[in-house]
Parts: structure tokens; C-alpha cells; sequence
């Protein structure tokens, strides 16, 4: 996606060649337009798979999760990561590590609102590590749900992610891969986002 591509060389700001920061226009600040313009890719992309329920984990992935729904007009569904006092002890749970934040998380979804008949396409902000997409599998495994792929907006190609989805057999879209980043600059794998 060149239009995010070129917002992310603009706009975001190389910490290390790990850490990318993107929270003037992705996960803090949001731009509404760019938002509804990756969720529009993603359901471009997943439409004909008839999806039922876009899977997202809070919290910044759920404003892709929203428009990715909007655009295929399907609900969207989070996972929350502290139990709140409203919430049952019915739920499906997985454990999950943040790479940014250097925490331990039991994620959650109420049981009532994943089901065998779902068919989910998980969306989210990042994909490195992969660990929360991979706790958002378990739960869709765990449902009986059927996982159709996942989306990630930006994907750090040079992490372990993708291979360890791909290696359990998820399909995984990226609007934007990253190669490479440093002070110099950010490379980008293209491709084409239908594969």
C-alpha cells in the first residue's frame, strides 16, 4: 500500500532497527482517512471469503479491526487483555507476550460472542514476533471458529512472525513489509497485497 508506505518514511521515526514508532498517525494520534483506507485493502483482499467477524487485540489494533469490519459490514470483536468486573469467567483465553511493552498478558473473549459457525479474519497494527496473533489463533482454535488469515497493517519482515503463522498454515496479508530500517532509512519488500 504506497500510500501507507509513504506515510510511514514521512511520519514515522526509526528507534532502533527494531523499533519503529508510527504514533502521529497509527497507534496514538490516528488518521480517520488512512484508517478507513487500510481497513478498504484488507476487505478488498478477504471479501469473497465471506467473513463473518474481524478479530482484533486491544488496543491498537482495534481501530483497523473497526474499519476492516465497517468496509466488509461485519462485527468486530477484541480481545481484552485485564479482565474487567463486567466480564464472565466464560470466556476463551490465551497467553500472550508484548514485544513493545515487555509484558506477560492472558488475553480474553467472552465465549458468547465467538462460535464454530465464525469465520474470522484477524486484523492488526503490527506483526513482529507474532506472539499476539499467534494467542488470537489459539482462541480462534479454541471457538472452533475457522481462521481465515490475518492482516497485519505494518509487518516487520525481518522478525519471526510471519514464518511461525505461514508455519502453522495462516495465510497473512501486510500492507506494509518491512525489510529493513535504520537512521539511513526504511526498505520495504513490495508485493502485491492479493497474494
Amino acid at each position: 500500500m504506497k500510500i501507507l508506505q509513504d506515510r510511514i518514511r514521512r511520519d514515522g521515526k526509526v528507534l532502533s532497527s527494531h523499533i519503529l514508532k508510527v504514533d502521529s498517525f497509527l497507534n496514538h494520534q490516528v488518521d480517520p482517512d488512512l484508517t478507513m483506507q487500510i481497513g478498504q485493502a484488507f476487505a478488498d483482499v478477504f471479501r469473497e471469503e465471506r467473513v463473518t467477524k474481524v478479530l482484533t487485540i486491544e488496543a491498537s489494533g482495534i481501530h483497523f479491526a473497526l474499519a476492516t469490519a465497517y468496509a466488509l459490514h461485519v462485527p468486530f470483536v477484541y480481545a481484552k487483555k485485564k479482565k474487567a468486573v463486567t466480564q464472565s469467567d466464560d470466556v476463551y483465553s490465551a497467553p500472550v507476550h508484548s514485544f513493545t511493552r515487555k509484558e506477560d498478558y492472558q488475553i480474553s473473549i467472552a465465549k458468547s460472542y465467538l462460535s464454530s459457525d465464525d469465520r474470522i479474519l484477524i486484523v492488526d497494527d503490527f506483526l513482529a514476533t507474532g506472539a499476539a496473533l499467534i494467542g488470537l489463533k489459539q482462541i480462534v482454535a479454541e471457538a472452533g471458529a475457522e481462521l481465515l488469515g490475518v492482516g497485519a497493517v505494518i509487518e516487520k519482515s525481518f522478525q519471526e512472525g510471519r514464518g511461525l503463522l505461514e508455519e502453522a498454515g495462516v495465510r497473512v496479508v501486510s500492507l506494509a513489509r518491512i525489510k529493513a530500517m535504520s537512521s539511513e532509512g526504511i526498505e520495504f519488500i513490495e508485493e502485491e497485497t492479493s497474494k
